[in-house]
């Protein structure tokens, strides 16, 4: 029989209680007690995420970034930048510095991953000036149109190079240690080299020739140049400060590893650029991750179901006593005693023509008007709570034998 669901005036039932001893609440209770410590960490470890989403720190650690504090970030040379009316645009996203690079502006690449080839047409295609420190062959050709390539792994001079060339820039900077690792091609024009070394430059500048003139590209081979720890040797920090503060916006992109975005023909943003914030591919790697984990914990490796016989035929009656000796050895008197309420309770249900969906409530005013028994006597004797020793379950069984009989009398 279920539980009783309501009341009437004229009976007054007690809560209902399991074979184990325990009510609804208790239950609730006992779970919420060995529950609320997971969960209380579990709702600090979500503040700390969440906390952690939404505050971005003052500095980073990424290698010249122009935010990073440290030894290796460049946040000195673009301190100084500002201060001399530089605006610059710190950006992590192939897409985002083709969109902000145009004419009249500095685009900075500083060195990063290898990237696409849609990446690298993208770069090499902006109408801004363009700064590229430590690049790929890919990107040095393509941004020069082929008159510069890049031999990465070249040694550094063991003394500071004059500048060799007729650049401002480069004879303000004067002598310096930079790695030669840039040569022009055959065939190209309009090149300039500066720190050169047996034949390798540092520096290698395309300039178009003529009255419009065009955009700059530059290349420096060692990007060193730019570090805080570095900025302040020879001539770096005018070396520095000359190429990236010619225009009056500074576009610095330091490349995202996980970043797949570029731009289409026309400036439009090709597909999956935008879509998505920066961080959605490492969110979306570390919940695949998270998923597999738990995957792997939490799945069932059963093996197929054996069918065995058993050895021989156990009678009912033994299976009843053997239950009833483990009972009594685990002191369940809870246990037993629910069996023997529910046995009487279907017992007399069947007698009296009770429906098995009827409630507690039905049966036991149906008991009661069978009987002649108040509403509350039955609703205690099947109802009630657990035995507290072995002569109260006894007794329990005999009220509930006693029962019986009035009932099949009626």
């Amino acid at each position: 029989m279920t539980a009783p669901t309501q009341t009437t005036p004229d009976a007054v039932v007690s809560p209902v209680v399991t074979g184990d001893g325990t009510t609804g609440r208790g239950r609730t209770a006992d779970r919420w007690r060995r529950t609320r410590w997971t969960l209380l960490v579990l709702g600090v470890l979500a503040l700390v995420v969440a906390v952690l989403a939404v505050q971005r720190p003052a500095t980073s650690t990424t290698p010249y970034a122009p935010d990073n504090a440290q030894p290796t970030g460049a946040r000195a040379v673009a301190q100084v930048l500002g201060r001399q009316g530089v605006e610059v645009r710190h950006v992590t996203r192939v897409a985002d510095a083709v969109a902000a690079a145009g004419p009249g502006t500095t685009l900075l690449v500083t060195p990063g991953s290898m990237l696409l080839p849609e990446q690298v047409d993208a770069l090499a295609g902006v109408d801004a000036d363009m700064v590229l420190l430590g690049a790929d062959d890919e990107l040095v050709r393509a941004a020069t149109d082929g008159a510069v390539s890049r031999t990465p792994g070249a040694a550094a001079p063991a003394f500071a190079v004059e500048p060799a060339c007729d650049l401002p820039l480069a004879t303000r900077a004067g002598t310096m240690w930079l790695t030669p690792g840039l040569q022009v091609e055959p065939g190209a024009d309009d090149v300039t080299l500066c720190w050169p070394v047996d034949g390798p430059a540092g520096l290698a500048r395309v300039e178009p020739a003529g009255a419009d003139g065009g955009r700059v590209v530059t290349a420096v081979d060692d990007p060193s140049f730019v570090t805080n720890d570095a900025v302040l040797d020879n001539g770096n920090a005018a070396l520095a400060l000359g190429l990236l503060g010619a225009q009056e916006t500074l576009v610095w992109l330091v490349p995202d590893p996980l970043d797949t975005s570029s731009t289409g023909e026309g400036g439009a943003p090709s597909a999956g650029a935008g879509v998505l914030p920066p961080w959605a591919g490492v969110v979306g790697l570390w919940a695949l991750l998270v998923v597999l984990v738990a995957a792997v914990w939490r799945a069932r490796r059963l093996g197929p179901l054996v069918a065995e016989e058993l050895p021989v035929v156990v009678r009912s009656a033994e299976t009843t006593r053997g239950r009833g000796r483990l009972y009594r050895r685990t002191r369940s008197r809870g246990h037993a005693a629910a069996g023997l309420r529910a046995a009487t309770a279907e017992t007399v249900a069947r007698r009296l023509g009770v429906p098995r969906s009827a409630d507690a409530t039905a049966l036991t005013e149906a008991v009661a008007r069978a009987t002649g028994r108040s509403a509350h006597d039955v609703a205690d004797l099947l109802y009630g709570p657990p035995p507290h020793d072995d002569d109260a379950l006894t007794e329990l069984a005999r009220r509930l034998d006693t029962l019986e009989s009035e009932v099949h009398r009626s």
